[in-house]
């Protein structure tokens, strides 16, 4: 049994081929461009959307324990209150009040995950479990993880790393294809900007490497303005991405999560920073050379993959 915040069907953006993205709940880390703010605590969570509320009051009385009131135009809430899924549905008509985040099981799991699997065979694609950080659930992530190989799905894990050791290494041999980030190579930056030192997130990807030297790796850094947005930057992580022989991918940093936050009554930590466009394209020209002269190959953009999920220029990138 885990906790699940979404299963979201056919995506392109996690890695190769088609996948279904299974997130589940908590993370370690606080990084403050988060745009999925309601995957950091490991417990679900009631969320409001003003916008679909049409203020019909069935939430004031529905569940006393939420102690559910309006001040001026906004709805507020015990957030220590606990209750399920299909309480909050039937008080609330239009999801405005929503929960985010059920218990589930690996066989629940896998079952919404078969809808997509004729989507799998077609386009290379498989199950994805990200979060929040999967590492948190390491056990529930391994069940599920399992069943998706006994049916013969490409899987693949999308993660911060910052775990120990052993709760990864578990989980790792469970996977085909591991999605990481690496956000800074200061450690006092990372250390300010997400809440946790770097230092275990790079020694577990050494430790990755070493000990499942097939394994892809596709590292990704979100480029976020005033935090990593220099191109010595992006330097110092591509001689980090050469040392794992991973291959690599720039983000565009957006403000896609401020509803989210919104929605929790919590204020977005980035305020109204904008990430020059401009200085976007001039750094990922520069990752893009820098692949291009790289002796060992590799590849620089999101994964390019066979009809079979064998994403070959990223096997090349790791010595394969």
């Amino acid at each position: 049994m885990g906790t699940v915040f979404n299963i979201q069907h056919f995506s392109i953006h996690d890695g190769p081929g088609i996948r279904t993205v299974v997130f589940l709940k908590g993370c370690p880390l606080r990084c403050r461009w988060c745009a999925n703010p309601e995957s950091q605590s490991p417990t679900p969570q009631i969320g409001w959307t003003k916008g679909e509320c049409i203020h019909c009051n069935g939430c004031l009385n529905g569940i006393k324990d939420l102690n559910c009131r309006f001040e001026e135009d906004d709805l507020f809430w015990d957030t220590t209150a606990k209750c399920d899924a299909k309480e909050v549905k039937r008080v609330c008509p239009t999801g405005a009040l929503h929960l985010m985040g059920e218990e589930m099981t690996a066989g629940e799991v896998m079952e919404e995950v078969e809808k997509d699997a004729p989507f799998f065979v077609a386009s290379g694609g498989g199950i994805t479990i990200s979060g929040g950080e999967p590492l948190l659930q390491p056990d529930f992530t391994c069940e599920i993880l399992k069943l998706a190989g006994k049916r013969n799905m490409h899987r693949a894990i999308e993660s911060c790393s910052y775990a120990p050791w052993e709760d990864f290494k578990k989980v790792l041999h469970q996977v085909d294809y591991l999605l990481t980030d690496v956000k800074t190579m200061d450690d006092e930056t990372h250390k300010k900007q997400t809440g946790v030192s770097n230092e275990l997130i790079l020694e577990n990807l050494r430790r990755v490497r070493k000990e499942f030297p097939y394994l892809p790796i596709h590292v990704r850094t979100p480029v976020i303005p005033g935090v990593n947005d220099s191109k010595e930057d992006i330097e110092a992580i591509l001689a980090f991405v050469y040392e794992i022989r991973a291959n690599y991918e720039l983000l565009p940093y957006h403000r896609l999560g401020v509803p989210k936050y919104e929605s929790l009554h919590r204020v977005y930590p980035m305020g109204n920073a904008e990430l020059d466009t401009e200085k976007y394209m001039e750094l990922e020209t520069c990752a893009v050379m820098s692949f291009a002269q790289r002796p060992l190959g590799g590849q620089y953009g999101p994964p390019k993959t066979t009809p079979r999920g064998i994403d070959t220029m990223l096997m090349g990138g790791a010595g394969i």
